[in-house]
């Protein structure tokens, strides 16, 4: 390394002078050394003090701009070496260089540029400042149709330039997408589709700008989704495959995007993996196969994209997707039952699938997983069934296929996501279902459950579906006995606490349940009712001006059904409420103000 230190003195006075043999001497022996060892000459580079002189030989007359470059860009490879390059002046001059017309010039300099802003900060802060981001994406475009190789590895380098500039930097990233970098790279990708690397560098750099919101729009102007699957039907590599892969997904959010996805044959192409992959026990067709799956899942997400699939229950992807139901491989059975649950989001499609027999393969699926079985898998088909059981004309049909025995098995679950799925599959079903509302409601261990789970507070979804489904139990039965069941578990309070929910359609659904029982079982509920404290609530929300009209309207309601109670009746004497009455009786909701005009008689009479 003697001659390193030689080079280095000798370096310092040539660059002065400017003799131009020796100085592209030492630039060559200065590379030679970098090949060799690069962490030690960059140090001794950097100890030197020559990065300094650097800056005045990258002029643009210089003949030895790209030899400095080449240096540059070596020494930037060491992560100490990026910070002294930006204090040294470097940056302003290598974004002028970006001017230059030759190409070797173009090259070396990119290369310098993207090493520098390589998880840099100042690095990119740095380009930013200089404006050299426009200068790369301006030479993209222009250079963007020219295919000889030495032009294409240009390209490379210049993307590869503008992803370690913005990866991770949502600034940046904002920028190079104001900038309309999107098409451009679409357009290579395109174009270049036959040289790997190049691909692979626009690939990543679409995975970086996919994340961001501002970007689906542009992405979705462009003809992306018919080059990525012209590129995806082409990769028999794994890693390949999963780059794409990685590309797909966040674009495959944006509902305009899953809709060209469509059209332009994904699909197709992930029937495909699935079928070759269902079988292997390899790691990389593992992933393969969840990737892919998932990726189906969530093109079933746009209703439009949906729809096309569907094609009236008819479609081949339709059929295919039935079949993973009954199929041994858990991510298939989990992929199949998450698809039926996205195509079961309109009546149509619901009211289609239950009368040709899915409800039956749900059940079968969910049969498979009662013992130790797979959360997840329990969670789409649980999910499923609640979507298909939303139209009313399915109701009758699932619960007469024995949905709710199905149903209640998991009923000892402790995962928080099944519960909540099992609650919402109930409430569903008995929707306006009197029988079947009853059959439940007296179903005591499934009461007992409902009301430990109102007391889930760490998970505030089951705590709310409890809640929702016993008062759906009293609202679509009208049973004394099912109201004798709740009030034998302890279920009142809760139905009291309901009432001061912050979701108004909670607190009405407990009000019209509260009322109920008032009409029905008074006797038997008063005891609760009085300590859960009702009577106040219901003074508290009359006065609250903020409560809506349908709140106030029943909660009226329920204090004239309370006056059958002794105990009830005196606690509605002992608070004020013909003065929150009687101001109730011009409010502005018609239906308010006649009700405070039968509340205000009932009460007079009464005391």
């Amino acid at each position: 390394m003697v001659v390193i230190s030689d080079t280095l003195k000798k370096l310092k006075i040539t660059a002065v002078d400017k003799t131009e043999d020796s100085l592209e001497g030492c630039l060559d022996c200065l590379l030679q050394a970098l090949a060799q060892n690069n962490t030690e000459t960059s140090e001794k580079i950097q100890a030197s003090g020559i990065l300094q002189l650097f800056a005045s030989l990258l002029t643009p007359q210089s003949s030895c701009k790209a030899k400095v470059a080449n240096i540059i860009a070596e020494v930037a490879k060491n992560e100490f070496m990026r910070i002294p390059c930006v204090d040294a002046g470097l940056i302003s001059p290598l974004v002028q260089l970006l001017n230059s017309k030759d190409q070797e010039v173009l090259l070396q300099t990119g290369r310098a540029l993207g090493n520098i802003c390589y998880d840099s900060h100042e690095g990119r802060s740095a380009v930013d400042q200089a404006g050299g981001a426009q200068i790369v994406i301006d030479h993209l475009r222009s250079l963007c149709s020219i295919t000889d190789p030495a032009n294409e590895k240009l390209l490379t380098v210049f993307c590869g330039m503008l992803m370690n500039y913005s990866n991770e930097n949502d600034s940046l990233q904002a920028q190079l997408i104001n900038m309309g970098v999107i098409p451009t790279l679409v357009k290579l990708l395109g174009i270049h589709c036959q040289n790997a690397a190049l691909t692979e560098m626009c690939l990543v750099a679409f995975g970086n700008l996919a994340e961001l919101e501002s970007s689906k729009e542009q992405f979705a102007s462009t003809n992306i989704a018919e080059e990525l699957v012209k590129l995806f039907k082409k990769q028999i590599e794994h890693d390949k495959r999963e780059m794409i892969f990685e590309v797909l997904a966040p674009l495959a959010e944006n509902d305009a995007i899953k809709l060209q996805l469509v059209e332009a044959g994904l699909v197709e192409c992930l029937l495909e993996i699935v079928q070759q992959k269902v079988d292997s026990d390899k790691e990389d067709d593992i992933t393969e196969l969840k990737t892919g799956s998932d990726l189906m899942v969530l093109l079933l997400l746009g209703d439009e994209s949906m729809q096309k699939l569907f094609e009236g229950g008819k479609g081949g992807v339709f059929q295919r997707v039935l079949s993973w139901i009954p199929s041994n491989n858990h991510q298939l059975q989990l992929a199949g039952a998450l698809a039926i649950a996205n195509f079961a989001r309109n009546d149509g499609n619901c009211i289609h699938m239950v009368d040709n027999g899915i409800v039956e393969k749900l059940m079968d699926l969910l049969d498979r997983h009662v013992e130790d079985g797979n959360v997840t898998v329990q969670h789409a088909a649980l999910s499923a069934l609640r979507n298909l059981a939303i139209p009313v004309i399915n109701k009758a049909k699932m619960l007469s296929a024995g949905v709710t025995e199905a149903v209640l098995k998991f009923l000892k679950s402790e995962m928080p996501p099944v519960q909540f799925k099992l609650l919402g599959t109930l409430r569903m079903l008995i929707d306006a279902q009197a029988e079947a509302a009853e059959q439940l409601g007296k179903n005591v261990k499934l009461v007992e459950r409902l009301v430990e789970w109102c007391e889930a507070k760490d998970h505030a979804g089951v705590m709310g579906e409890s809640n929702r489904l016993l008062s759906a139990l009293i609202r679509h039965s009208k049973s004394k006995d099912v109201i004798k069941t709740i009030v034998q578990s302890g279920g009142i309070k809760h139905l009291v606490t309901m009432a001061t929910s912050e979701h108004v359609i909670m607190q009405n659904e407990a009000l019209v349940a509260l009322a109920l029982i008032a009409a029905l079982e008074l006797g038997t509920a008063e005891k609760d009712l009085e300590s859960a404290k009702l009577v106040q609530i219901l003074h508290r929300l009359l006065a609250d001006e903020r409560s809506a009209p349908e709140i106030k309207y029943n909660s009226m309601v329920l204090i004239c059904a309370l006056m059958g109670s002794e105990c009830l009746h005196k606690e509605v004497q002992d608070l004020a409420f013909l003065d929150v009455v009687s101001k109730l009786r011009s409010h502005e909701n018609k239906s308010v103000a006649q009700q405070a005009s039968l509340t205000e008689q009932r009460l007079t009479v009464e005391s």
